[in-house]
């Protein structure tokens, strides 16, 4: 959604990185161009001005003056006042004290709420709690129905005694699910209401209404962030007629300019809690400020990377792996499989490679990127043997072409996967030596003490090794930089001198790869 605006700011601090030192009308000039980008991302006036204000104060300060690299320094005071904008640090959910906690939902007709009640509860159910949606959305048509195939996706009851289809009561239907949730130990009630505008009094007052009859701990406003403008002054009057305690972005994925999700939190005064980022039910975050910032401005976010595999991983995996690392073991085609089926419950691989740091400046290639050619991967490791997976090496010319028609490919495919993964064990190899002391990663037993100072004065030995170029549980065998781009660039956003990474061809990943399948 924002790769408009990341890209204007991009240009802009490109130019500044030249110089030594800033004048005022260098600072002027930034100031001037980074307003022209907020105002053409759709950002209201109001939130434009403070932003610049408070920019070019903070520019002409001690900070930058007498900072080694200023251009820097002007990055970080944009990076800051744009998680300021964005609300400072993320607030949480407010539980109740005795369960159980009402969340009550609300928002713009066609705002993606239902949808998003199904998420949320999927998401709380992973937290531990037991929620209970409540279908009191009764006027627009099949919207019950929606939600009950939603619950039974994310696994969560629905409460919906009435069809709906503009028959029932809300309001009762709001009232009795307090006391449904009580008699079914259901911790936290979701209630999803029906879609209104800002002008339409009957429908705000029957909002109201449901309000005043279940006193919800939160009233989270669903903003769509493609709406632009009117999405926020839809909140605002929605504030003023029912009142909000937090907000919730829909429709992050889109390709709208985002001026609204910059917006909101300071136009309505409330917090944005959580950010729905595509159609699926999983595709749902924790709103971070300080994370969205980083995005913005092209800096990736490793953290929300780190925690997506972690999740990806199960704990029994990641500590197989780690054994293997930690011990020496040969990284083997099996487990290449393992975490490449792993990756794809991250989602789609664009995504996770887009929250790499440095990777900005490939939008278009990472767009291109197609998702079934790890299908066609996974085909092929399926298609060989137990011992084919240990050993590759005993893939003889027939055992290849056994395995291309087995798999539907060709043998070149065959050739180039075992030619990458050949690439991902040597990965592996320098992974486990970071994964070690001081000294480098475990090693054997030697015979004599002379062999044990030979093996500390070679690989393994030497100068410390820091962080592995992946995030922590991040696999082996992941597609690399495209061609181009070189990773002793991107050292200080996570990625070592020295550590050299399987490359790929991106082009044998297009979504314009016609080949027979």
């Amino acid at each position: 959604m924002f790769d408009t605006l990341s890209d204007r700011l991009s240009g802009i601090f490109t130019k500044l990185r030249g110089k030594g030192r800033l004048t005022d009308a260098d600072i002027d000039a930034t100031a001037r161009e980074i307003r022209l980008a907020l105002l053409e991302a759709d950002v209201a006036l109001p939130v434009v001005k403070g932003f610049i204000a408070n920019v070019k104060e903070r520019a002409r300060g001690a900070e930058v003056s007498q900072a080694l690299n200023p251009a820097q320094q002007i990055i970080k005071i944009v990076n800051d006042e744009l998680i300021n904008v964005l609300g400072g640090e993320g607030r949480r959910l407010q539980f109740a004290k005795q369960p159980p906690t009402v969340i009550m939902l609300a928002g713009l007709q066609g705002s993606g709420k239902t949808t998003l009640a199904g998420k949320l509860a999927r998401w709380l159910k992973a937290q531990g709690h037991q929620p209970l949606l409540v279908a009191a959305d009764l006027q627009r048509p099949n919207a019950v129905g929606q939600l009950q195939v939603l619950g039974g996706r994310a696994g969560v009851e629905v409460y919906a005694p009435e069809p709906g289809n503009g028959v029932g009561d809300p309001v009762q239907v709001a009232r009795a699910s307090i006391e449904h949730a009580k008699r079914a130990a259901r911790d936290i009630v979701v209630v999803d209401t029906a879609g209104r505008l800002g002008i339409d009094a009957e429908m705000m007052q029957q909002a109201a209404d449901i309000r005043d009859a279940v006193n919800p701990d939160e009233v989270i406003f669903v903003i769509d962030a493609m709406v632009g403008q009117d999405a926020v002054r839809t909140a605002e009057a929605f504030r003023d007629g029912v009142g909000i305690t937090g907000v919730v972005l829909s429709k992050l994925d889109g390709d709208a300019r985002g001026g609204a999700a910059l917006s909101v939190r300071e136009v309505t005064g409330q917090p944005i809690l959580f950010a729905s980022t595509g159609e699926k039910l999983e595709d749902f975050d924790v709103f971070y400020p300080d994370r969205m910032a980083s995005r913005i401005l092209g800096m990736g976010d490793v953290l929300t990377l780190i925690e997506q595999a972690e999740q990806a991983f199960d704990a029994d995996q990641k500590e197989k792996m780690t054994a293997k690392l930690m011990g020496g073991e040969q990284f083997t085609l099996e487990d290449f499989l393992d975490q490449l089926i792993a990756v794809r419950r991250m989602g789609p691989i664009a995504n996770v490679l887009a929250m790499m740091p440095g990777m900005g400046q490939m939008k278009d290639q990472l767009a291109e990127l197609d998702d079934k050619h790890f299908d066609r991967v996974t085909a092929i490791i399926r298609s060989m043997t137990p011992a084919e997976r240990t050993n590759p090496k005993i893939l003889n010319g027939s055992r290849r072409a056994r395995i291309a028609n087995g798999s539907g490919v060709t043998v070149m495919d065959v050739n180039q996967l075992l030619n990458r993964f050949a690439d991902a064990q040597k990965m592996m190899k320098q992974m486990g030596g970071m994964m070690g002391l001081a000294g480098g990663g475990r090693r054997k037993a030697t015979k004599s003490p002379k062999n044990k100072r030979k093996g500390a004065k070679g690989g393994g030995g030497g100068r410390p090794r820091t962080g592995a170029g992946m995030p922590g549980g991040f696999p082996g065998g992941m597609p690399q930089l495209p061609p181009g781009v070189d990773p002793n660039d991107l050292a200080g956003q996570g990625l070592p001198p020295g550590f050299k990474l399987p490359k790929i061809d991106f082009n044998k990943l297009g979504k314009g790869d016609k080949r027979p399948r």
